[in-house]
């Protein structure tokens, strides 16, 4: 079994056959969640597992689960996974990497002849980005518990339609229940989205864990008036605070080196007029950390800094935590199945926390997990211009394979 792998050729081939599906004039994808592209992605997915004789089954929040069946269809399955949907000037790689290397353990294995005693699944994970229904990973934080059901599907877009909709639209509503079932362990292979292990000249990363994760809204409001008439200093400028608390936010990130991370990724200006001063700014800020305590004191910073902020300017200021994510430690057994993979393909490796969320991290709260990296160029990803080359696909796709395989025993 140690010298067995899968079909590199295959797994590039599939990714590259996906990618065509949202492809982008600048070589990644545009796959947002539930749209047609979606459904398009599912459905070829859907078609591959099926020609693998896989059982396909879906649930309430549109997960897709591709099942081999175990030696013994009593036992818990043995997992893989990640998602098929992107950013909207996303990669080839970004989740759909954790998807295909599943289905290519799976047809690898076929190929060899080999039954496992555990069952074995794919998994598809709904909306893992968030792009397009806030927040993100909320299929897998159902199906882990963190959400309930009518929470998930009632999720919006910026167009108003529902998750629930949508999904009874491009026709993946299932009808399995969200989670409560047993798993033996689940695995999420996934390029890094960062430059550690290109920079640290090593194929795998072995995961241990993920950072946490807290993101706001926040509605400033001051008073629109007119650019000209208007004096400096009797101006209520909501960008001007705006603009502050974005510094702010950038200074907080500095202050927890190294793992701390601050981002204002959205806004919107209003009335967004060259000749009149903002009336109203709507913001969005993201935290992360590998420490919740820092994590809790970055948010301290945050909310003192906008209520003064606020006060010294005489605006109104709404702030609300939208999702929290808390730090994650992976399961002790997981971890050593992917390094003692790792190790045995003579792959040169180190031990990594995620500075990304991950499905895995809501599934970590249900199942024994770990997650497998590997480099991407220049650590660049939520980009069309994301890239990871077939040698490295193909090798985090072996150390997968093994993984499985130490977890799931042979028949």
């Amino acid at each position: 079994m140690r010298n067995m792998t899968i079909n590199g050729d295959r797994l590039w081939a599939s990714l590259m056959d996906m990618a065509k599906i949202g492809a982008t004039e600048k070589g990644g994808c545009c796959r947002l969640a539930l749209t047609d592209l979606d459904r398009e992605g599912r459905d070829l997915f859907v078609a591959w597992c099926r020609a693998a004789g896989c059982r396909i089954k879906l649930d309430k929040m549109g997960n897709i689960f591709a099942r081999r069946e175990g030696a013994d269809p009593d036992l818990p399955p043995v997992m893989m996974g990640s998602h098929l949907d992107t950013q909207p000037t996303g990669g080839k790689f970004d989740g759909v990497y954790g998807v295909l290397a599943g289905l290519e353990v799976l047809r690898s294995l076929d190929d060899a002849g080999i039954a496992t005693r555990h069952p074995l699944e794919v998994v598809v994970w709904t909306n893992e980005e968030g792009s397009r229904f806030a927040p993100a990973m909320v299929a897998s934080g159902v199906f882990a518990g963190a959400f309930d059901l009518d929470y998930g599907l009632s999720r919006t877009d910026p167009e108003g339609r529902t998750l629930g909709a949508e999904l009874k639209r491009i026709g993946y509503a299932g009808t399995e229940e969200v989670g409560g079932r047993e798993i033996k362990a689940f695995f999420e292979a996934h390029i890094e989205q960062g430059p550690i292990l290109e920079q640290e000249e090593k194929t795998i990363g072995v995961v241990i864990g993920a950072q946490g994760q807290r993101w706001y809204e926040i509605t400033i409001t001051g008073q629109e008036a007119h650019a000209g008439p208007t004096p400096m200093t009797r101006r209520k400028d909501a960008l001007l605070a705006a603009a502050r608390l974005v510094s702010e936010v950038n200074r907080i990130g500095l202050a927890h080196p190294p793992h701390g991370c601050a981002t204002v990724g959205m806004m919107e200006v209003r009335p967004n007029s060259r000749n009149t001063i903002p009336g109203e700014v709507f913001l969005t800020v993201d935290f992360r950390h590998p420490d919740d305590a820092v994590l809790s004191e970055m948010d301290a910073a945050l909310r003192a800094f906008a209520e003064n902020v606020a006060a010294e300017k005489g605006l109104q200021l709404a702030l609300a935590e939208i999702w929290y994510s808390p730090p994650v430690r992976f399961d002790a057994d997981c971890i050593r199945a992917v390094r003692e993979g790792a190790q045995a393909a003579g792959l040169p490796h180190m031990d990594i926390v995620s500075g990304a969320g991950h499905d895995a991290c809501y599934i970590a709260r249900v199942a024994p997990t770990a997650m497998i990296f590997i480099p991407c160029e220049d650590g660049i990803s939520h980009n069309e211009i994301e890239a990871a080359t077939p040698e490295d696909l193909a090798a985090g796709c072996n150390v997968l394979l093994h993984a499985v395989l130490e977890r799931a025993g042979t028949a």
